[in-house]
């Protein structure tokens, strides 16, 4: 699976990075080229002459190698690498990655890569709880960076908790999981919808709701990973997409939605709904702002276009067509009515009673329901989840 894939291999001032010498062996067991970078730290706990023994290649730390004017190009091994992966990545690293502080060689990289980056935290169970490293984290998911939670138990200060960086097996396996995913959807083009739609009721104000696109855009993302050419319908929302396989169409009302995704659709072999699009709309939006009169305030609402139904009416029969249930009771039931109705080959359900789960949360809970399945997963990342679902599609085509 990893045979001739480019791997840059990261490499930070942990205890763990003794891990990595295990790591970088299984790496090129299975085949890949690994080209290390480390920091100045990450040299006081493993040596350079060890790691390059492992490789066969020279490991790359400093920005420039000599005082005969050669650098090492960041900007080259961005184009050269098919996966950067982070192991161990420290709190300081993770921080760094987060806020653009280039003052290295390996942050350096990966503000140059244009391949995927997996990062595997490993620090104190009480820095990696803290907030600045969970923001930082959040922010990092939040731009298409894989995090490999880090597992429970004893660490370097003798306390037990979480925070100890993943094994080297189980790292193996995220990385052959990874590139098992690519190219699945190759030459497919996908629609994605994504985000809130806003209801106009005057200039000023709007009829919403609490989505934040972060579903939409992991999917979006985990669908150009898979090799698919993917149309992105967006909603007000302020992520920004980072894959170049992704062209992504901004709207605001249901309408414009609708509009977009029945004219996209037709030239592609799968779609899958994720936007929370509004039921309602106003009858008749106000030209000028509204004035508080002390009167209240009475809206008549008219229901806006099905999007989920009207692609299933229309579907041919080589396109595969999934949606999202968002449920508060009766959740399951009221799924599986939904996937007849809107003639849906499967339909991701999940509740605003699962902890963790539902709008602007970078976790996500989800069932994935079709006519003859019910795959139940548990609490996780929202890229995650959304690989699960890509999986999941790329089944139908199989």
């Amino acid at each position: 699976m990893l045979s001739g894939k480019h791997i840059v291999l990261g490499i930070t001032g942990s205890i763990a990075a003794y891990k990595a010498c295990t790591l970088t062996r299984l790496l090129v067991r299975a085949g890949a080229e690994v080209q290390i970078v480390i920091t100045p730290s990450g040299k006081e706990f493993i040596t350079p002459v060890t790691l390059s023994a492992l490789t066969g290649k020279p490991v790359v730390s400093e920005f420039f190698s000599g005082r005969d004017g050669s650098w090492h190009s960041h900007v080259d091994l961005g184009l050269w690498a098919d996966l950067m992966l982070i192991a161990p990545a420290t709190a300081a690293t993770i921080g760094k990655m987060a806020h653009g502080v280039a003052d290295n060689m390996l942050v350096t990289t990966y503000l140059s890569m244009k391949a995927p980056v997996m990062v595997a935290p490993a620090m104190d169970l009480d820095m990696f709880a803290h907030p600045s490293t969970q923001d930082n984290l959040s922010l990092l998911r939040s731009r298409g960076v894989k995090i490999l939670e880090p597992a429970s138990g004893e660490l370097a200060s003798g306390l037990s908790g979480k925070g100890r960086m993943q094994e080297p097996e189980e790292i193996l396996e995220e990385v052959r999981a990874h590139f098992a995913r690519s190219g699945r959807l190759a030459g497919r083009r996908l629609l994605v919808t994504a985000g809130p739609t806003f209801e106009k009721i005057d200039p000023v104000r709007f009829i919403g709701n609490f989505s934040t696109g972060k579903m939409g855009f992991a999917l979006a993302e985990a669908a150009a990973e898979a090799g698919a050419e993917v149309e992105l319908v967006s909603g007000p929302v302020s992520l920004a997409v980072r894959h170049p396989a992704i062209r992504r169409t901004d709207v605001e009302s249901a309408a414009q939605m609708y509009e977009a995704a029945t004219r996209i659709f037709p030239s592609c072999q799968a779609a899958v709904l994720c936007a929370a699009v509004a039921d309602f709309s106003v009858e008749s939006q106000a030209g000028e702002k509204i004035k508080r009169d002390g009167s209240g305030l009475t809206l008549k609402l008219v229901p806006t276009q099905d999007i989920a139904a009207e692609l299933g009416r229309t579907r041919r029969k080589d396109q595969r067509l999934a949606g999202f249930a968002l449920e508060t009771a009766n959740e399951e039931a009221h799924a599986r009515e939904k996937l007849v109705r809107k003639n849906l080959d499967f339909i991701v359900l999940n509740s605003l009673r699962d902890t963790g789960a539902g709008f602007g949360t970078d976790t996500n809970k989800i069932t994935l329901i079709s006519a003859t399945s019910c795959q139940r997963l548990p609490l996780q990342s929202k890229r995650q989840a959304a690989e699960a679902i890509i999986d999941k599609l790329c089944t139908l085509f199989d």
